[in-house]
């Protein structure tokens, strides 16, 4: 239940940004004075799915892609309307959900648990629940934003 709601969050994302191929509509930020766009939120989710299934429970060392400690909003900032920083973007999103869905699948059961610094112990089932509702948030986000750049709704 949960890989699968976690599956259809995801699927949600690639349908909301589906028809926007060109990369300054993709770049575009439609809600100001915020500073999130469909790129935007890709290459945040793509850190996002990377630090908790290859850092938190796979023990990986694996820096963040689109985001540093000297800027944290570097997925949003960075997401330009460049054709290339759009391919990065799904190609790394999409890198990313693979290795997540061979952690899941791999895994014994759901209590493999990793260490967050913030956090202390998480389990696998707590990381499902948590990415969820990270795409549910984000997913939201990304129906204000397609809203305004051409009027779809509903997707």
């Amino acid at each position: 239940m949960l890989t699968d709601s976690l599956k259809a969050q995801r699927t949600t994302l690639e349908l909301k940004c589906a028809g926007v191929e060109d990369a300054a509509t993709l770049s575009r930020r439609t809600v100001p004075p915020s500073t999130l766009s469909l790129l935007g939120l890709v290459r945040h989710l793509a850190d996002v799915e990377r630090r908790w299934f290859r850092c938190v429970l796979a023990g990986q060392d694996a820096p963040p892609l689109h985001s540093s400690p000297e800027n944290l909003d570097e997925a949003f900032d960075g997401a330009v309307p460049d054709p290339a920083v759009v391919a990065a973007a799904w190609e790394a999103w999409r890198e990313e959900v693979a290795f997540a869905e061979r952690l899941v699948a791999e895994a014994p059961d759901l209590d493999v648990a990793g260490t967050d610094a913030w956090r202390g112990k998480v389990s696998l089932r707590w990381v499902l629940i948590h990415m969820i509702e990270e795409y549910a948030r984000h997913n939201g986000h990304a129906d204000l934003i397609r809203e305004r750049i051409d009027g779809a709704v509903g997707l």
